[in-house]
């Protein structure tokens, strides 16, 4: 048996898609359980969505397996039977060619958005699945899965696991009830693009200069929407992009 209020649990949600993750849930009167590595963003985020939903926080560094460990065993009993999980902890490092990429970031970015992610899912899977019927694993997976570009290298690498992951994770669980979705959106803005240009603002600003691009508190929409779907619909994999963000041709290399 479960409260009746639903408890989702979030990675990476001191900023972002995950940050908007939480007002919308919280806006929809879920109760949340909210990670990340920053607590005074933890703390500011709980005072800020108030009193009206049970809130929990947990500092938590998604590439610290033992971290992991001890914050879903200490789950309060109010919070530790989630009904989503919103795996948004993740990141980008570097945007140069891969014979010039700094091997470390690279590595960053497998523990973080490979290894986390599966360690976070591995351990709260028996409690969503003791939950029962509408528990629901939200993968924010990314278009560069599909898409390659330019000094995507690792991460969209990365993100290609989290989509294949997801779909192989659904073979297994279904049967127990739990609904697993690849969320892949494409241009966002966020901490993410300075965080890959390591605070370069300006890097980001260019970016986004004359686009309109997806803002987090949209992709957190759909968050909610595949989150309050009925238990017997499964969308598996959901792509988002600004209308703006369009295919280009194959680049041709020519000899000159």
């Amino acid at each position: 048996m479960h409260e009746t209020t639903p408890i989702v649990f979030i990675t990476g949600a001191t900023s972002g898609i995950g940050e908007a993750c939480a007002e919308a849930f919280a806006a929809a009167g879920w109760g949340l359980v909210l990670t990340g590595r920053r607590r005074e963003r933890l703390e500011a985020l709980q005072h800020r969505l108030g009193s009206t939903v049970p809130t929990h926080i947990a500092e938590l560094d998604i590439t610290d397996r033992q971290a992991i460990e001890q914050s879903v065993s200490s789950l309060p009993p109010r919070f530790d039977t989630p009904k989503v999980l919103i795996n948004n902890a993740g990141l980008a490092l570097g945007k140069g060619p891969a014979q010039s990429a700094d091997l470390d970031d690279w590595h960053r970015m497998i523990d973080t958005n490979i290894k986390g992610l599966v360690s976070i899912t591995r351990l709260l899977l028996p409690r969503l699945i003791a939950y029962g019927a509408g528990a629901t694993v939200i993968n924010i997976g990314s278009i560069a899965g599909h898409t390659p570009y330019p000094g995507g290298h690792v991460y969209g690498a990365s993100k290609a696991f989290v989509e294949q992951f997801s779909y192989n994770l659904r073979c297994d669980v279904s049967a127990a009830g739990v609904r697993v979705t690849d969320l892949a959106p494409g241009m966002t803005v966020s901490e993410f693009t300075q965080v890959r240009m390591q605070g370069d603002r300006s890097v980001a600003e260019r970016y986004y200069a004359g686009t309109q691009p997806l803002m987090p508190a949209d992709v957190a929409s759909q968050a909610l929407h595949i989150a309050e779907l009925p238990p017997h619909m499964n969308i598996t994999r959901l792509e988002v992009t600004p209308l703006c963000q369009q295919w280009a041709p194959f680049n041709i290399l020519r000899e000159t």
